[in-house]
């Protein structure tokens, strides 16, 4: 299968499975809980987030692409294995975070996530430089939500119990 062949599949798929976690329980400002808490300074405004994980995860699927393009290359299941297993904690993250309320769970699970994005990266690197390039965006954003998950923490030790948790999906 060529590469677009492959982008024509990984780029709609990373998208729509990004969607679907993030429209799973209410999140940014449809959600209550959020909005109660005390964020800190840097936090963007909300229409940032939708723009940045739009364009993180086309990124995301085209490395994807590349990788998958790469038939018989060295470590190539491998790094397949390692870009689905950071992923999966991608998906996981805003359920977690806006609809149970797990600040400190959410933010071990960021942790994972960029331990597995960086082992993802230096893996893609062995097979296609470009591949690993497309992911440095996503490892510095998680970062950087990391950051934000972390002080919302200390700002909110008593976050989970602001509002009820949200048991409602917003796909309809």
């Amino acid at each position: 299968m060529s590469f677009l062949r492959w982008a024509a599949v990984s780029v709609p798929l990373i998208l729509l499975l990004g969607f679907a976690s993030g429209r799973s329980v209410p999140a940014g400002a449809e959600n209550a809980w959020y909005e109660a808490l005390r964020k800190p300074e840097v936090t963007p405004p909300g229409w940032v987030f939708p723009v940045a994980w739009t364009t993180l995860y086309v990124l995301l699927g085209l490395s994807l692409a590349m990788i998958l393009h790469a038939r018989g290359a060295r470590g190539r299941g491998v790094a397949i294995g390692l870009f689905a297993a950071q992923f999966l904690l991608n998906l996981a993250w805003t359920p977690l975070f806006f609809g149970m309320h797990k600040v400190h769970l959410a933010l071990i699970v960021i942790v994972g996530m960029l331990i597995l994005g960086v082992a993802t990266t230096i893996a893609f690197s062995r097979i296609r430089v470009v591949a690993a390039w497309l992911l440095v965006p996503y490892l510095v954003w998680i970062s950087f939500a990391g950051v934000l998950t972390w002080r919302i923490g200390q700002l909110n030790p008593d976050a989970e119990t602001l509002v009820p948790a949200a048991h409602t999906s917003q796909m309809l």
